[in-house]
């Protein structure tokens, strides 16, 4: 196992503890609507499942995760299926992880297909700031022709504290030269 990946590991708790801390002392949200169909979260609960499924109307949930973050307190693909809810997870080491181009073109998909039976798609890492928020810019870019940094300043403008680090960006970069076609980007918002 590479060291970036032992490392997550052994800081995973401790960092959730702090998201928590975090979402009770300051005005952090533990997830935030982005349009009709995406919602841009942190790690959700067994006990948020029944609000995102009746409230939010969420029947896909696209986890970006490694299995051992969600083992103990999130719904496994076949409990989220019991409630109705299609899960795609999209393996990332957390803190150093970058999504590959093949993940982000499944995740982007995957939105698509809920998105055209009206559903809302929960995407989620374990603080709602890096890993998932890189996978909704791909699929911003993807839906508006947008670059990425109009995007992450979409994004940003909702969820103030993403971290889209260097090599997501970039990773994004790659997304966009494979999605672009002869239009001209639309502005971000």
């Amino acid at each position: 196992m590479p060291i970036q990946a032992l490392a997550a590991r052994v800081i995973f708790y401790p960092t959730l503890l702090y998201n928590v801390f975090m979402r009770k002392v300051t005005d952090r949200r533990w997830y935030d609507r982005i349009d009709e169909t995406v919602i841009l979260g942190a790690l959700p609960f067994r006990s948020m499942s029944e609000k995102l499924i009746n409230e939010e109307n969420v029947h896909g949930v696209i986890t970006m995760n490694e299995e051992y973050e969600t083992r103990l307190l999130c719904n496994s693909a076949e409990q989220w299926n019991a409630l109705g809810v299609e899960q795609l997870r999209l393996s990332t080491v957390d803190f150093t992880g970058v999504p590959t181009l093949e993940n982000l073109q499944k995740g982007v998909a995957f939105l698509h297909e809920h998105r055209k039976k009206g559903n809302s798609v929960y995407i989620h890492c374990k603080a709602g700031r890096s890993r998932s928020a890189t996978m909704v810019a791909a699929y911003l870019i993807e839906r508006h022709k947008w670059t990425p940094d109009s995007a992450e300043a979409f994004i940003a403008s909702i969820r103030p504290h993403i971290i889209i680090r260097d090599s997501q960006h970039q990773v994004l970069e790659s997304y966009y030269s494979s999605v672009n076609d002869t239009r001209a980007p639309e502005s971000g918002g």
